[in-house]
């Protein structure tokens, strides 16, 4: 992977009611990463950790990727369910990861039940550290997980930006 050149991405940003997200896109319009305008540090470093070097080229994502994004903001909570996603962590965060995409939108989880239902439920911590690395937020949903006494703990975006979109997608919390 040294060796190689660095994988082109595309960038495009695209403005939400919760501020302008950052989307990255590959050739075959598989989203690798999708964060906040503001985050752009995070989500390179992200994206070197899981891929290497990669070079982002502004333009922009696939038709359905930018609708989806904009319907998502504009109500419809499941739009993001079906995009492709390219992420490229640990067995272990691949599974929190796949199991954050099941966490149904208006619902959340604690790290616990999440660590759980990948079938690690002493792994609390680390399935938060990954939980914490998810390269592409909304779609994963990491934003789902609270803490275990139902407040909202860690979000890259900043707390109040995770509780507009729980907010958003009707859940308690």
């Amino acid at each position: 992977m040294r060796n190689t050149p660095p994988e082109t991405l595309t960038l495009d940003r695209v403005a939400t009611p919760a501020g302008e997200v950052l989307l990255v896109t590959d050739a075959d319009g598989a989203v690798r990463a999708l964060d906040f305008a503001g985050y752009e540090e995070r989500t390179m470093r992200l994206l070197r950790r899981h891929w290497g070097p990669v070079a982002l080229v502004d333009g922009s994502a696939p038709g359905p990727v930018r609708a989806a994004v904009r319907a998502y903001f504009a109500g419809d909570l499941r739009a993001l369910e079906g995009l492709a996603v390219k992420t490229n962590g640990t067995p272990f965060q691949r599974a929190v990861w796949a199991s954050l995409r099941t966490i149904p939108a208006g619902q959340t989880r604690t790290y616990g039940q999440l660590a759980a239902a990948i079938g690690a439920p002493k792994a609390v911590r680390a399935a938060g550290l990954a939980n914490g690395q998810n390269p592409v937020a909304l779609i994963v949903p990491c934003h789902r997980v609270i803490g275990r006494n139902g407040t909202l703990t860690g979000y890259a975006g900043g707390l109040e930006r995770k509780r507009w979109l729980l907010d958003h997608e009707g859940a308690a919390a």
